[in-house]
């Protein structure tokens, strides 16, 4: 002790901070020690999430980080001969290594939060809706803050004071901060309103978005595209924008057939009693006919009472024609196809006659969603159908080509002018 005393003034200030300097390290390895066995070993015996958030091995290391500050500051009155100017500054900064040790222990629990959140099974539901952008504008705000309390603190002076002056400033704040704004709000709209979830298959030809959402974070929202490529949209022009979210087709478990075969207008005619007699030992068309003839039949003869000698004039009498047949068959072959979806709208109707001819068009939902299995049903039903059009004497309508035009000239159907 006397030797101590012996020493000048200014190598006691500076033996003493280094002292303090081992004894707070010191602590540290000890507290870090203890949180993570003692800490660690409860963290693997509970079951509660918000347990096991607060537990995690990255909260409570920086937690320890916390203690050696603390150190400082309970030990820095005991070191002696220390000018005060330096107990000041040296306090300061202890404060201040405080303040950002803390906001890093809490950043790590919003991230262990996420990460806790995203672990959750698929089949709760909970893991499809992001909390990313609120875990990011936490970050965001503790940063803020804490940032405002470092520098207050290593100038020595309140807080408030600086909370006063950026107050001034907010007009250049709400510049600076409008993206991060209208992200927040919209992607507190997202997922208030549930309009967006990862795995979400949305379309947004404006930024040429068409695939899975990815990652839905404070600014951004990232999409993989079929070809593989990102599309990275701002969050808040999913609120501001139109996009097309095919979530209710993938729930509903049909995809929907929307395709029309156009059927040359001037194929279409009415049936002879051959071709009824052809097409009636079709097994799909059977009940079909056999309805039809004898509601033709009753009908003509009805007629035939009313107008007698003029009911034998074709226009006076009830026929059937190949287009109405063919459409009849389509319903009944699209009602017995096994790829298609019995419990979802099943229509087949024919639409304003164009130029280019009759459009038939198929509606109706596969029984499926996924895309390459939709594909293979709707190209199986469109194949048999063109296939099996020369059978009720239709044709699809097709412009000519070059080819048909040379091999009309090679026949001699076209002949040069004089």
């Amino acid at each position: 002790m006397t030797a101590w005393t012996e020493l000048d003034p200014w190598m006691q200030a500076a033996l003493g901070l280094v002292l303090l300097g081992a004894v707070a390290y010191a602590a540290r390895w000890l507290a870090h020690s203890v949180l993570r066995r003692v800490l660690g070993a409860v963290r693997q015996g509970v079951t509660a999430r918000w347990a096991r958030v607060l537990l995690s091995a990255t909260v409570l290391k920086r937690l320890a980080q916390v203690v050696p500050s603390l150190v400082v500051q309970v030990g820095l009155p005991v070191v002696p001969h220390l000018p005060g100017t330096a107990s000041t500054i040296i306090g300061n900064v202890a404060v201040a290594l405080t303040v950002l040790h803390l906001v890093r222990a809490l950043v790590a629990v919003l991230d262990a939060l996420q990460a806790s959140h995203e672990a959750e099974p698929a089949e709760t539901g909970a893991s499809l809706r992001s909390i990313k952008s609120y875990v990011q504008l936490g970050k965001l705000l503790l940063m803020f803050f804490g940032a405002i309390v470092i520098v207050a603190a290593l100038i020595d002076r309140s807080p408030l004071i600086l909370l006063s002056g950026l107050g001034a400033m907010s007009a250049v704040l709400m510049l600076v901060f409008k993206d991060t704004i209208l992200s927040f709000v919209a992607g507190v709209q997202l997922a208030s309103n549930d309009l967006l979830r990862v795995g979400d298959w949305i379309e947004m030809p404006q930024v040429g978005a068409d695939g899975d959402v990815i990652d839905i974070a404070l600014h951004t929202v990232k999409v993989q595209n079929w070809d593989k490529t990102i599309t990275t949209i701002p969050t808040w022009r999913l609120m501001s924008e139109s996009y097309r979210n095919w979530r209710g087709m993938s729930q509903a478990g049909g995809r929907r057939i929307k395709r029309a075969l156009r059927i040359d207008s001037a194929s279409v005619r009415f049936l002879t009693p051959d071709e009824l007699q052809a097409l009636s030992r079709v097994a799909l068309l059977a009940p079909y006919l056999n309805e039809k003839l004898s509601d033709v039949q009753r009908t003509n003869a009805q007629r035939q009472s009313e107008l007698g000698e003029r009911a034998s004039e074709p226009a006076n009498q009830r026929r059937l024609t190949n287009l109405g047949t063919f459409r009849a068959y389509v319903q009944a072959y699209v009602a017995a196809h096994p790829g298609i979806h019995p419990g979802m709208t099943q229509m087949v109707r024919t639409l304003e006659p164009t130029s280019e001819g009759v459009p038939l068009e198929v509606y109706c939902f596969t029984a499926t969603t996924a895309w390459v299995k939709y594909e293979a049903i709707q190209g199986d039903v469109f194949d048999h159908l063109i296939a099996i059009l020369p059978a009720f004497g239709l044709r699809v309508y097709q412009s000519p080509s070059g080819h048909d035009l040379r091999s009309a000239v090679g026949a001699g159907a076209l002949v040069p002018m004089a």
